[in-house]
């Protein structure tokens, strides 16, 4: 009884807009008309039919796992410094310092990150002052998304790792040292396994953020650089193609589920063995 209230809040709220959108992913699109009530599956064979959309969904599943790796690489060190080898007050410093970031709006963030990446920008003139010459080739590119990305998301891989570590006993690995592991060897055998599942939650957000990011592959990336929720974005606010744009966002969020359950069932089947 405590609980109906938040049910029939989410699903009024949630699960009402998306029955909605699903119902619009199954109408007839026509140029003068715009959205014919229908039920047809024809927006979903345009995409499976057209390499177009196809490149663009994988494009963003790559660029979002590329992205979600390098803050996994960037993230591990720096929270397990955080933990292990920082005071309270620095620890506390520290801490602002990651989420001051995420204060500020992706658009503002973009934009300053347009500033610095731009080939006449602030890391081109740095670059100067050591003899480099010519365009950097960041903007509008897959790197500079990337870039834009990893600013975005390393602050919550971070954030979520930095937790798993301080909730691991210590003891565990200064019982490792005692037996003569390396510290190489205790991080591999002793804190990674203890720390996959945060490991994984962070790694799943991070990846859900960036499926979904629209700002940065918009203002980085250019018109030339297509997304898949900016490409939804078009097709509905430009061509005003409701249908086929619904559809294209079913079609994401069942990519981005499906991707993120299989890799959660495969690192936690991964787990167990560990544990046993």
């Amino acid at each position: 009884m405590l609980a109906t209230p938040a049910i029939i809040f989410v699903a009024i709220g949630l699960l009402a807009p998306l029955a909605l959108m699903l119902r619009n992913s199954l109408n007839h699109y026509d140029p003068t008309e715009l959205m014919i009530s229908a039920v047809t599956a024809e927006n979903y064979l345009k995409f499976f039919s057209d390499s177009f959309y196809q490149g663009v969904l994988w494009r963003t599943v790559w660029i979002s796992g590329l992205s979600t790796a390098i803050c996994l690489a960037a993230g591990v060190p720096v929270a397990y410094f955080l933990a292990r080898h920082v005071g309270d007050l620095a620890k506390r410093m520290l801490m602002i310092v990651i989420l001051v970031p995420l204060l500020i709006g992706n658009a503002v963030r973009t934009s300053a990150w347009m500033l610095i990446l731009n080939d006449k920008g602030v890391l081109a003139a740095f670059l100067g002052l050591f003899g480099h010459k010519g365009p950097l080739g960041l903007m509008y590119s897959s790197a500079g998304v990337v870039i834009g990305l990893i600013s975005v998301l390393l602050p919550f891989m971070i954030i979520t790792l930095n937790s798993v570590f301080e909730s691991i006993d210590r003891n565990l690995e200064d019982a490792g040292e005692s037996l003569g592991a390396s510290h190489l060897t205790i991080m591999r055998r002793i804190v990674l396994p203890l720390a996959l599942p945060g490991i994984l939650s962070g790694s799943v957000l991070c990846f859900i953020l960036s499926m979904n990011a629209y700002a940065t592959p918009v203002l980085i990336g250019g018109p030339t650089f297509h997304m898949m929720a900016p490409t939804v974005y078009q097709q509905i606010a430009k061509v005003m193609n409701w249908p086929f744009g619904a559809a294209l966002a079913f079609i994401l969020m069942a990519v981005t589920l499906i991707l993120t359950v299989g890799v959660s069932v495969l690192v936690q089947r991964r787990y167990r063995k560990w544990s046993e």
